[in-house]
């Protein structure tokens, strides 16, 4: 059931790509970087395999795809630049955003600090969501973009290569997404006791 409604999805999606094409793939990648959680997947794994079969390049997706990215992330920062953590208590439901996921993410970007950015664009659950306390600490700019730019850099690249390498083979898909899923999660704890212990060195001197 799930295998045949990944192929639904995928050809639904590969003919949106195909008809409006690179413009299609900005369109898509913006609405997944805002707060309508929509997975990446969909979009970056059909044009991957295009550009497998000829019908697009990689240099144009790829830059479709990370200003499409940049532009849905500014408007999630933008927001909660301006309005606020009271828009979100008072009306988180219209952002697909409970008060407890904010908490959770706040936490996570505080803990961490702007880093947390460029990691977050590529942990499920988190990179849909992070550039809202990014906007909420007033973060600069510069750096959000920066940050942003490079993890969708990576994530976007994996999903590209995993769409032109495997196609439609949805078992291969998910394998491979796990696969990198645990891989980006293991670095990320990795540098994050790598940071605290570095801190604490500091206190401690």
């Amino acid at each position: 059931m799930f295998v045949e409604f990944f192929e639904e999805i995928f050809k639904l999606i590969l003919n949106f790509v195909q008809t409006f094409g690179y413009i299609g793939i900005f369109i898509m990648t913006f609405i997944e970087s805002t707060f309508i959680p929509i997975p990446s997947e969909f979009t970056l794994i059909p044009a991957g395999y295009l550009i497998a079969k000829g019908d697009m390049h990689l240099a144009p997706v790829l830059i479709s795809s990370i200003a499409g990215t940049l532009s849905g992330s500014f408007v999630n920062y933008f927001i909660a630049y301006h309005f606020g953590r009271k828009l979100f208590i008072n009306y988180g439901k219209y952002f697909f955003l409970k008060s407890g996921q904010l908490l959770k993410i706040e936490l996570f970007f505080n803990k961490y600090g702007v880093i947390s950015t460029f990691f977050g664009r590529m942990l499920p659950g988190i990179k849909h969501f992070i550039s809202f306390p990014a906007g909420l600490a007033k973060m600069n700019l510069k750096l959000f973009t920066l940050y942003t730019f490079l993890g969708s850099l990576i994530w976007l690249s994996f999903l590209l290569y995993l769409g032109h390498v495997i196609g439609t083979n949805e078992e291969l898909i998910s394998t491979y997404i796990k696969r990198f899923n645990i891989t980006i999660i293991i670095i990320v704890i990795f540098i994050f006791l790598l940071l605290y212990v570095i801190k604490k060195l500091k206190k401690n001197n």
